[in-house]
């Protein structure tokens, strides 16, 4: 098989590429490689969905994959790529040619360092369904990871009423995202949901027995629980690449339009990518979904109309909800400054703005406040005075 537009990796980046391509007007060959056997979906459902719910939203449905005259190749996964040649080499062996390459493998979940009946990671549908399995049996849960797929799963199996302990080695684990300050209001939230919260701890051992498994802690203390689920990161999935030549240092370099850095007609979109970002004057990768949608909306313009490129220069944007709380941060947060926060008790809502050293909103939180989130990821985009947001949140605080 040979030309046209080879995706690989059925990544939401993957997906909204290969759905733009035809939005743009691409007649050519669409081809997406997808190591899972599933039909390609997509992932914040995972740890979001109510337990009782169905995680597998899927991003391309088998009828849309044929009105597109997308080709799917499933259960397969690329093992070499060989740019010289414009080929992919599959686990099969099967190579495939192309005209336009894009790299969208993402990221895996970081390996748990324990294994067992009971143990789990969450990054796939797999994932996901094994631990709604073992949570529908449970009543005591222990979480390893306080990030946001720990603080999720945390959040759903409360729901549940299933008891949880989250252990985190760092003492106030937002802190890495949002400041000391702000992360202790995560803490609390925890606490207020009725977690056993065990941070600034590490988990030395686990081990299983006849009443379910224990979980040795470095503080001396032990766990015992009926599952477990390690949330401690993620690797990206850049070994097929490794003899590619391709620069890889932190993700696939690449330009700000989505060109990979020293290769003629590849291209990288997601998780997996390190875009040039105007804005801050140099490459990042972003980890967020709305990130990964508009860079494939940017590339597929880019590879129809590779003469007039347009630049992607995002606002970074995440989102979370973890039990009565959504939660939303954008841009970038210097965490050893303090931000202003306006805050509102009855009913509960919060915006925190970071500012650049210019005066500029450079980054900001809001929690339970979606015309905050409009307007604080707008004033980014635009450099507007973080003064000034402030000021409109403080004001629209009191009327409320």
């Amino acid at each position: 098989m040979s030309g046209g537009v080879l995706v690989v990796g059925g990544s939401v980046g993957g997906i909204r590429t290969a759905r733009a391509l035809r939005n743009e007007g691409y007649v050519g060959r669409v081809t997406v490689v997808e190591a899972e056997s599933e039909l390609p979906y997509d992932k914040p459902p995972l740890s979001k969905i109510p337990l009782d719910g169905d995680a597998h939203v899927p991003l391309l449905t088998a009828e849309e994959t044929r009105e597109l005259d997308i080709e799917l190749v499933m259960g397969r996964t690329a093992v070499e790529l060989r740019p010289q040649d414009r080929q992919v080499v599959l686990d099969d062996g099967v190579v495939l040619g192309y005209d336009e390459l894009v790299i969208a493998t993402g990221a895996a979940a970081r390996p748990s360092p324990w294994t067992g009946p009971g143990v789990h990671v969450l990054r796939t549908i797999a994932d996901a369904r094994a631990l709604r399995a073992s949570l529908r049996a449970a009543s005591r849960l222990l979480v390893v990871g306080a990030g946001f797929i720990g603080a999720e799963v945390a959040s759903l199996a409360r729901k549940q009423g299933i008891e949880v302990t989250i252990v985190d080695p760092a003492p106030i684990p937002m802190a890495r995202v949002v400041g000391d300050g702000l992360g202790r209001h995560f803490s609390q939230l925890h606490r207020a949901h009725g977690v056993d919260t065990r941070f600034g701890t590490m988990v030395d051992t686990i081990e299983h027995g006849e009443g379910g498994i224990t979980a040795q802690l470095s503080d001396g203390s032990c766990v015992l629980v009926d599952a477990v689920v390690v949330g401690i990161g993620a690797v990206l999935n850049t070994r097929w690449l490794e003899s590619s030549g391709l620069a890889l240092e932190d993700g696939v370099e690449c330009d700000e339009y989505g060109r990979v850095a020293g290769a003629e007609n590849i291209f990288a979109v997601g998780d997996i990518a390190r875009w040039y970002q105007p804005r801050q004057g140099k490459a990042a990768r972003v980890e967020h979904w709305t990130n990964a949608v508009e860079q494939a909306n940017c590339l597929a313009r880019n590879i129809v109309a590779p003469d007039t490129p347009v630049a992607h220069d995002p606002v970074a944007y995440v989102w979370s909800d973890q039990y009565d709380w959504k939660i939303h941060l954008f841009g970038t947060r210097d965490v050893t400054g303090d931000p202003v926060v306006v805050e509102q008790s009855e009913p509960f809502r919060l915006a925190a703005i970071w500012q650049a050293a210019d005066g500029r909103a450079s980054g900001g939180l809001t929690v339970n406040w979606p015309k905050a989130s409009v307007q604080l990821r707008r004033t980014i985009a635009a450099g507007g005075p973080a003064g000034q947001v402030h000021a409109q949140l403080v004001d629209a605080a009191a009327k409320a």
